[in-house]
């Protein structure tokens, strides 16, 4: 039997293919951890992620080399029915709890945690989101450590603030509320709560000041992501990455086109926009109507439209956590433009590492100075390669979250600390 302490790992995705921010992340950490510890996996699954059975099972078998056991992954029956989805929002409603509490309600999801814990009990439990606090009463009391991709109530304000319904953007408020009231409750009791940046970790400790945090960035795997030197450089090509079911990326390319995108056009005629990630067909259509922008969708391999770049863009006026499009731009050794908060939570300097820029005559501008400038676009380039190499190496990352692992797990005597 191995001697290695085991991990129950509670996820709200299937984490591969690592092609979107939250499946990458949470890939990356199984990933690490795995190199240390027994990992026994249990998934629920997206319908954005894995469309059908013959993509779950191939995501299922990959992942069965960086854990023991990988449990059937598990579906989001609001994703696949809308009476489902209704009859959670009513509940989240008339019950007071976040919608998120009931979509990760699932009497399949609850016999393998309990086959699981029948198995063996779990030296550490990892939460990969806030959103699966519902399990926790049927958990056993091992120490439990909560990894938040976002601020999530922050977060439902910023996109209230971005909604123009004015009914929907109560309802998003309410749901604010909810979840701020879990983080409160919740947080204090993980051992650990895993935080993007410290900006995050900060606005955690206001809503529960006794809460434990450490901040684990997002990271990126610098040797898959390099500079591609044998693919030529497209003049004036601008790339945004990232899905636009995702409504922080939707908002952002809105944005994009109808506030930034004429003045760039106008100062550098020749631009050419290539917006890669997932789209909805209508929008597809509509968004090539614009001059100089092709929606490629969504693509296996980033890395050779991120080689073709003059410019990354990342437009964002929503979101939280740390964006992993600017890591695997920088990786690449790509000039990026962004907006504060797009760029939030990162090791950033203005003009040397990226270029910041809030008002979107300006953002457009500085666009066009990386596009007409190749002595700015060059020290960009050689700046974002090295803070990718020096601060946000996977391998590094991963040393950190390992080390609190191993201090919350006593491994001398094989006996864990006390629970949460």
């Amino acid at each position: 039997m191995s001697a290695r302490p085991r991990i129950l790992f509670l996820s709200h995705c299937l984490p591969y293919p690592p092609h979107s921010g939250v499946t990458s992340r949470t890939f990356n950490v199984l990933k690490q951890l795995h190199e240390e510890f027994d990992v026994t996996l249990l998934p629920f699954f997206r319908r954005n992620h894995q469309p059908d059975a013959e993509a779950r099972q191939a995501a299922r078998t990959a992942l069965e080399a960086f854990a023991s056991r990988v449990g059937t992954p598990v579906p989001i029956l609001s994703e696949h029915r809308i009476t489902r989805r209704l009859w959670d929002h009513l509940r989240s409603v008339v019950m007071r709890r976040p919608y998120t509490y009931y979509e990760h309600s699932n009497r399949d999801y609850r016999r393998q945690l309990q086959s699981a814990l029948a198995e063996a009990p779990p030296a550490l439990v990892h939460h990969d989101n806030i959103d699966l606090h519902a399990w926790l009463p049927e958990l056993p009391p091992a120490p439990h450590v909560c990894t938040h991709h976002n601020n999530e109530s922050h977060l439902l304000r910023r996109r209230a603030g971005r909604t123009r319904s004015l009914i929907l953007r109560r309802y998003i408020l309410h749901q604010a509320a909810l979840v701020e009231q879990v983080q409160r409750q919740a947080a204090p009791r993980f051992r650990l709560n895993v935080m993007m940046s410290e900006l995050d970790a900060e606005r955690l400790r206001r809503l529960a000041p006794q809460a434990r945090t450490i901040v684990v960035p997002n990271g990126v795997d610098t040797r898959y992501f390099v500079p591609d030197a044998t693919r030529p450089v497209v003049a004036g090509r601008v790339v945004f990455l990232g899905p636009t079911y995702v409504f922080p990326n939707r908002d952002g390319m809105e944005y994009l086109l109808d506030d930034i995108w004429p003045h760039i056009r106008a100062a550098y005629p020749a631009a050419t926009l290539r917006l890669i990630g997932q789209s909805p067909p209508v929008d597809r259509l509509r968004w090539e109507q614009v001059p100089g922008v092709v929606c490629v969708g969504f693509v296996p391999d980033i890395r050779p439209h991120l080689a073709e770049a003059c410019c990354c863009v990342v437009p964002l006026r929503v979101g939280g956590g740390t964006r992993l499009k600017i890591l695997d731009s920088w990786a690449m050794g790509k000039a990026v433009v962004s907006t504060s908060l797009g760029c939030e939570g990162l090791e950033t300097v203005d003009g040397e590492n990226i270029l910041i820029r809030d008002d979107p005559k300006a953002f457009a501008q500085s666009v066009v100075d990386v596009l007409s400038d190749a002595n700015l676009r060059r020290t960009l380039e050689l700046n974002a390669r090295n803070t990718a190499e020096q601060l946000y190496g996977w391998d590094k990352i991963g040393q950190c979250l390992r080390e609190a692992y191993r201090q919350i797990i006593d491994p001398q005597s094989g006996q864990t600390m006390a629970g949460p």
